[in-house]
């Protein structure tokens, strides 16, 4: 039932298969930023960024925190807003390869009042949701980010339960191990953001957020054929 819901609401992760030819580009890529610790990395392959994320997932050892600031050398915990709206001091990161990338590419300073956005799991499908208000979508909101790669080792999830955030925090600071410069292009679900009304609810804005997408790029495609 739950899965059935979050189908219909959200849109399901992409299938993200790392062949071998993948794998041995994104071994090569993760050895060099290992001996290189906090330093840029340079991304050379064709594949999507977010499939190299993917594979860095996959160790166990990463998680991924997405910024406009392209010169963070040490992640100091800050009071910040849990999913739950629960006050905590904490750095916030995920293990979601696509997630990340969207906090590296909104223009956070342009942001005005709300945006929405999460990636949510359920029996390991995750489901993803990203919606900006009107004024935010008139006031030039993308912009090119910097996607960090933290180690793990501190970090612990913010909440449990049968859906969950894959949100996860540390309460001590923490160097990033290497960063990969990122735009809108690398974002997946970039033509799946919906626009909701300023001061409109939350669950009206859950309940619509498929729906807007669909339509607008239903009305793209309309003016692109015609």
């Amino acid at each position: 039932m739950l899965k059935l819901l979050l189908s219909s609401l959200f849109y399901p992760a992409p299938s993200i298969n790392i062949d071998e030819e993948q794998e041995k580009q994104f071994k090569k890529l993760v050895d060099t930023m290992m001996n290189n610790r906090g330093e840029l990395i340079d991304y050379p392959s064709n594949f999507p960024k977010y499939h190299f994320i993917k594979y860095m997932s996959q160790t166990g050892k990463f998680v991924f925190h997405g910024s406009n600031n392209h010169d963070i050398e040490i992640f100091e915990p800050r009071e910040q807003t849990l999913y739950n709206n629960k006050l905590t001091k904490a750095i916030f990161a995920s293990t979601d390869p696509i997630w990340p990338i969207f906090y590296a590419v909104l223009r956070r300073d342009n942001v005005v009042a709300s945006f929405r956005n999460g990636c949510l799991v359920h029996r390991n499908q995750r489901y993803h949701y990203y919606s900006l208000n009107q004024s935010t979508i008139r006031n030039d909101p993308w912009t090119e980010g910097m996607l960090y790669i933290l180690p793990n080792q501190t970090f612990f999830k913010s909440g449990n339960g049968r859906v969950q955030f894959d949100e996860w925090i540390s309460h001590e600071p923490v160097a990033p191990i290497g960063k990969i410069p990122v735009s809108v292009d690398d974002f997946f679900y970039h033509n799946k953001v919906s626009v909701h009304k300023d001061g409109e609810s939350l669950w009206k804005t859950w309940f619509l957020y498929k729906i807007r997408t669909l339509r607008a790029n239903s009305k793209m495609a309309a003016r692109n054929n015609g």
